[in-house]
């Protein structure tokens, strides 16, 4: 499914699309190593990409949690990037005061899974004019986000909208993945992306700290190919275990290349 996003390059390659970077910013240094990498790969195996990376974490566990370096200062960093590689750039924001200010930072703005039935938030994202990406809540069905789209379309009937799955709550503290949401949520007329990361955490731990199954992005990754999403969203870091956000369910930054060579193989298949 076309996926229109500003600055998105090696659309003509008929390959998914990648949502790729760190769970956080954070640093400029750490930022800029990650999107080098990123966009050496992607433009090598011509896979359309965006970077990613949170200005601020504002649903950590434990109140003495990371949350980020500052808003504008991670922004600013997240403002470089686009600029200096010339790719698109995706944040999340959490109030719907916030999206007015993101959106002069980046080009797309993601809706939090838990938030995803928040009118304001959904018509806040649609107000800016950018590109939004819903994530589709660990409560919801992906029949059901059909209502998310819409709020976000009637207020802009022409903003570019996707849809992002992120697995769904399996008792407490464990996700499981439905692949059937992915065909469901591309009913909506939408580009369907699977959060190959995110789906894999344990969250809420009795620790405070959110757990992950990294060894299984990879089996994520391939099954949701295979089944025909248009794009991935993953999570990568050269240093998992030195992250500050979500280092538990990040795949090591070295990794991703060889992943990503199987993963064209089986679009290549499905095509």
């Amino acid at each position: 499914m076309p996926v229109n996003i500003p600055k998105l390059k090696q659309t003509e390659s008929r390959n998914f699309f990648l949502i790729a970077g760190p769970c956080a910013i954070e640093s400029r240094e750490g930022a800029l190593e990650i999107a080098e990498k990123l966009v050496d790969v992607t433009n090598r195996l011509e896979i359309p990409f965006i970077f990613k990376g949170s200005y601020r974490k504002a649903n950590r566990t434990k109140l003495n949690s990371f949350t980020g370096i500052g808003d504008l200062p991670a922004l600013e960093i997240l403002r470089e990037i686009g600029e200096r590689f010339m790719v698109p750039t995706l944040t999340d924001f959490h109030e719907a005061h916030e999206a007015a200010m993101a959106a002069e930072y980046v080009d797309v703005l993601q809706i939090p899974a838990f938030l995803c039935r928040q009118t304001d938030m959904l018509t806040a994202a649609a107000q800016t004019g950018k590109v939004v990406n819903i994530k589709k809540g660990q409560f919801m069905s992906g029949d059901s986000m059909a209502f998310a789209v819409e709020k976000v379309q009637s207020v802009n009937p022409e903003a570019p909208v996707f849809l992002t799955d992120r697995g769904n709550s399996f008792g407490y503290g464990d996700l499981v993945v439905d692949y059937r949401n992915l065909p469901a949520m591309q009913a909506h007329g939408v580009p369907v992306v699977m959060d190959c990361t995110h789906s894999l955490q344990q969250p809420n731990q009795a620790s405070g700290v959110t757990g992950g199954k990294p060894a299984l992005i990879a089996t994520i990754a391939k099954a949701a190919i295979a089944v025909g999403a248009d794009g991935l969203f993953i999570e990568t870091h050269p240093r998992p275990s030195e992250a500050k956000s979500d280092g538990a369910n990040m795949l090591p930054l070295d990794q991703l290349e060889e992943l990503l060579k199987k993963l064209l193989q089986i679009r290549k298949a499905i095509l």
